[in-house]
């Protein structure tokens, strides 16, 4: 499973606030632990093999195995079934084993607050020149300039409804809080899912002042969960993984729920009635680093792995692989060759304004509102939270 179900709620708040640093307030304003390490100047020999926990599929044998002859870097790989359970393994700046961890951005503030990943040199990555914009110091992997990791793909968490019982595509996130879909909605089992309704109650009740979806007071947070209570019994599953959220739809169980773009292709690959949208009020997103670990056993192989892996050709790989968006500008063309159609199909040639800019990508919720104010709920009260949502 990927960005899948809560674990425990204990191991939630165990890791929310930061692994190794169990006082830390996970404060935006507070310098995080390693910022004053500095990274590596250069890339020395590989030190013969490099220990990963990643998402599954996020080190496929068709980009591994060039690697490993290239660079003498034999890749270990530990698969994460949740950004928490990533949290809670790279505890203790990895614990002396780990080197890296693909993080999205509900995780990266968690680690970088923790203490657990260290500053990185973007000069090592001659690619990250060629990065999208916004993706080369993104709020949740780069802090006051300092750069905590390198960005690998993305994706816009969509409206996917059935064409057949919406004749005309929905407007708005409103159809899955809506009485008359009950028991044919779905949406993902996963906290941060919170930040959904926020955006949504930021657009429908303006006098709430929601400005960010992950920057919520308390009175804020309590219309946003109120909002999820009401949702739930219309509810027919919480998924927990693209392929179930796929078998739902294809059974005719749902109609509509939130969903990433993959899904859709899979779908519509398979002849299903589907189609998505980003409605009018926006959408949250995920995207995902590459963060080295403070204590990283290979540091070398790691800064090799995330040199490989930011290039156009592998970061068009990775996307049509997993059904994802590179950050590498130069990698359409490279997902033309081997699938022509696939750029415009996972949006990569839409990271303008009219698409892109309406997407509010993860980032975990800390108790600093942004403002220098430190009134917002922190995310392990989200994870509280969703417990009691789900009932």
């Amino acid at each position: 499973m990927r960005r899948g179900a809560a674990t425990i709620a204990v191991l939630f708040l165990m890791t929310a606030c930061g692994s190794s640093n169990p006082n830390n307030t996970g404060n935006q304003q507070n310098k995080p632990p390693t910022a004053d390490m500095k990274p590596h100047a250069s890339i020395g020999a590989g030190e013969g093999q490099l220990n990963l926990v990643l998402w599954d599929g996020y080190a496929a044998t068709d980009w591994v195995k060039p690697f490993e002859a290239a660079t003498k870097c034999k890749v270990n790989q530990h698969p994460a079934g949740s950004s928490d359970e990533m949290v809670s393994l790279m505890k203790d700046g990895g614990g002396g084993q780990w080197d890296m961890v693909s993080a999205s951005g509900d995780a990266d503030l968690r680690l970088i607050y923790g203490g657990d990943v260290k500053p990185m040199n973007m000069g090592l990555i001659p690619d990250w020149q060629n990065f999208q914009e916004y993706f080369k110091a993104p709020p949740y992997n780069t802090i006051s300039g300092i750069h905590y990791g390198v960005s690998l793909q993305w994706g816009p968490n969509t409206l996917l409804y059935n064409t057949r019982k919406f004749a005309n595509k929905p407007t708005s996130w409103s159809v899955i809080y809506d009485a008359a879909n009950k028991g044919l909605i779905t949406v993902p089992d996963n906290p941060i899912q919170i930040a959904d309704a926020a955006l949504y109650l930021s657009k429908t009740q303006p006098t709430l002042g929601i400005k960010d979806p992950y920057e919520l007071t308390q009175k804020q947070f309590d219309a946003t969960v109120n909002l999820l209570k009401q949702q739930k019994p219309l509810i027919k599953k919480y998924w927990t993984s693209y392929t179930e959220e796929i078998t739902l739809f294809q059974n005719g169980d749902v109609t509509v729920g939130a969903a990433w773009p993959y899904q859709t292709i899979t779908l519509k690959a398979s002849h299903a009635p589907v189609d998505d949208t980003i409605p009018t009020e926006g959408a949250t997103g995920w995207a995902d680093s590459w963060l080295l670990a403070t204590r990283a056993p290979h540091p070398n192989c790691a800064y090799l792995w995330a040199k490989w892996v930011s290039t156009p050709h592998v970061q068009a790989q990775q996307a049509l692989g997993f059904g994802e968006t590179p950050v590498n500008s130069k990698a359409c063309a490279e997902m033309e060759a081997l699938s022509p159609g696939s750029c415009h199909q996972y949006h990569a040639d839409e990271t303008g304004a009219a698409y892109f800019d309406t997407i509010k990508f993860w980032k975990t919720p800390l108790p600093d509102c942004g403002n220098g104010q430190k009134n917002c709920v922190p995310y392990a009260q989200w994870v509280a939270a969703w417990t009691t949502i789900k009932g």
